[in-house]
């Protein structure tokens, strides 16, 4: 039974679009014991999926900003330990940067990952025992796939599967009924989809029976839920939610209408209506994927309008 150590620690989109690979190994290896490496942020993504044994976290976004304190110290061994304790047939890095390939370094196997032409730091190679070139000009599903088929010699002939599905959390908040979940919420606020669009767009699904459930994950966008939710007619502003939760979420909704955010390409993998909002970034490479059923629209430059996003929805939800 081979023994393999995933490494993708963050974003969520990276650490979601990492996904597929656990299930091109399954379908090749039906006996394989994969574990993961991510954030701690985002490790209960990775455990959704039944083909991951075990998922060992790791919180570098924390530790570096007090990475002399005794405590974090003693968390960095502790998870070098972990990181160590089993040795595996190979160890693949998939995210292809500096600090994922020190990871893959330090753990016990083979290390494999992007060869220099194609990691997105190039110095990240140098810390691999197997290269492997992938063509930059693909997305990056498709790039964590044809990387691992590679390495562990299969080819990519299946469609993407993303493998998981939502746990069964307990919402008490949410009344029964229709609605849509509107990710309002980005990274920047040059990502940032107008209020006034959300309002209209709002209006549109209000119309049809659906209520507009908008959350968020910290003040501003709290603030800003809150606004929203005043101005279009039965919305609920979600509590702050857990991933568990934001997954049973989006799972359950008639369709998903998000911004660039790694929640879109979370209701995407859980096989849900996603309509993607791009305003400053190029959704080619890094877009949602999950088929028809998940659609990019806009673009640097090209913020979509609503009538345009209600065309797409009224036609994939």
């Amino acid at each position: 039974m081979p023994k393999i150590l995933l490494v993708k620690t963050s974003s969520m989109g990276d650490v979601i679009h990492n996904l597929p690979v656990v299930s091109d190994i399954r379908n090749h290896f039906p006996e394989a014991q994969i574990d993961w490496v991510a954030e701690e942020s985002f490790a209960a993504i990775p455990a959704l999926h039944p083909g991951v044994a075990q998922v060992l976290p790791v919180a570098l976004r924390r530790w570096r900003k007090k990475l002399f304190d005794k405590a974090t110290q003693e968390e960095i061994r502790a998870a070098v330990q972990r990181l160590q304790a089993e040795r595996y047939d190979i160890v693949l890095d998939t995210q292809g940067l500096l600090k994922s390939a020190v990871i893959a370094r330090l753990a016990q196997g083979s290390r494999a990952g992007l060869a220099w032409n194609s990691a997105r730091e190039p110095l990240a190679a140098l810390f691999y025992d197997y290269r492997v070139s992938v063509e930059k000009n693909r997305h990056a599903v498709e790039r964590n796939r044809l990387l691992a088929g590679k390495v562990l010699g299969y080819a990519i002939e299946s469609p993407v599967d993303y493998g998981i599905t939502a746990p069964n959390a307990d919402l008490p908040w949410l009344p029964d009924g229709y609605y849509t979940v509107f990710l309002h919420a980005t990274s920047r606020d040059d990502k940032l989809w107008p209020e006034s669009h959300w309002v209209a767009l709002g209006a549109h699904f209000n119309a049809k029976g659906l209520r507009c459930i908008l959350p968020w994950g910290s003040a501003t966008e709290q603030a800003r839920a809150e606004r929203l939710a005043a101005q279009i007619p039965h919305s609920i502003v979600a509590p702050r939610l857990t991933l568990d939760e934001a997954a049973s979420l989006l799972a359950r909704a008639d369709v998903v209408i998000g911004v660039d955010t790694g929640l879109a390409h979370f209701a995407a993998a859980l096989n849900v209506p996603v309509v993607a909002l791009y305003c400053s970034t190029e959704p080619g490479l890094t877009g949602v994927y999950a088929g028809s059923r998940a659609v990019n629209l806009g673009g640097i430059g090209k913020t979509p309008d609503v009538a345009e996003v209600i065309a797409t929805a009224d036609k994939i939800a």
